[in-house]
């Protein structure tokens, strides 16, 4: 039998990369699909591919720092699907820079993607979640919630956030049979990170299927289990010791 057959499964960031790769984890698994991305045109050809395989899929392009969006994204779901089984916060943005010369635009920016996203959209799934009787958020945190890197400032500061705001939920989530865990990659072979001049680039990295086969091993234990956190990395990576 598939461990998520029939279930419920929205995704944010679902276009490309790491929310890409969850999403066709997911759909193989028999999930029903609730996927959200910024850039449309993108969203709309992995939904058309995930429909193409056989998955029931809603897709709605979204910012997830918009407080009304989310709302008609979560109603949308509601009007399709009827209920939320799985979350998986995976918007985010990358901006960087030395702090004294980080711009606010550059901070809000990734802060709203990677933290205040994950706050609006497990508020609307905690919701619906609690009506039904539980329910499981996985959001996607980063080795840098642990091990910041030098001019990373927005991106570990809001990182940090989400495994903050994760535990707080797995609190809250408790006497509702909602659970809530934290999934940090390291280095992930997604598209940025393809063809640029950092360093990190250069070094060792996963695919997107690996990071989803955790996911999955998280998402998919006994309902009063909870797998509260996972670090997952290529065993090259600068990590342990870096500073």
């Amino acid at each position: 039998m598939q461990k998520l057959s029939d279930k419920v499964v929205v995704i944010t960031g679902a276009n490309q990369g790491i929310g890409k790769g969850i999403a066709q984890a997911c759909a193989a698994e028999g999930a029903k699909l609730a996927l959200c991305a910024r850039n449309a045109e993108k969203l709309a050809q992995t939904a058309s591919e995930l429909q193409a395989a056989g998955a029931d899929v809603l897709s709605l392009p979204l910012d997830v720092t918009d407080e009304q969006a989310v709302d008609r994204f979560f109603d949308a779901i509601r009007a399709k699907f009827g209920r939320v089984d799985v979350l998986i916060n995976n918007a985010g943005a990358f901006d960087g820079g030395r702090i004294d010369e980080l711009t606010l635009e550059a901070w809000n920016n990734v802060i709203g993607a990677c933290l205040t996203g994950a706050f609006l959209c497990s508020r609307r799934a905690f919701a619906m979640m609690k009506a039904q009787g539980g329910g499981r958020i996985l959001n996607i945190g980063s080795i840098s919630a642990q091990r910041p890197r030098a001019g990373g400032v927005p991106y570990a500061a809001a990182k940090f956030g989400v495994w903050g705001l994760t535990q707080a939920t797995a609190l809250d989530g408790r006497p509702f049979g909602i659970v809530a865990s934290c999934l940090h990659p390291g280095n992930v072979r997604v598209e940025r990170r393809q063809g640029t001049d950092l360093k990190s680039d250069d070094e060792p990295m996963m695919e997107t299927a690996t990071i989803a086969q955790a996911a999955l091993a998280m998402l998919t234990l006994p309902p009063d289990v909870n797998f509260l956190e996972a670090i997952v990395l290529p065993v090259g990576q600068d990590y342990l010791g870096r500073g």
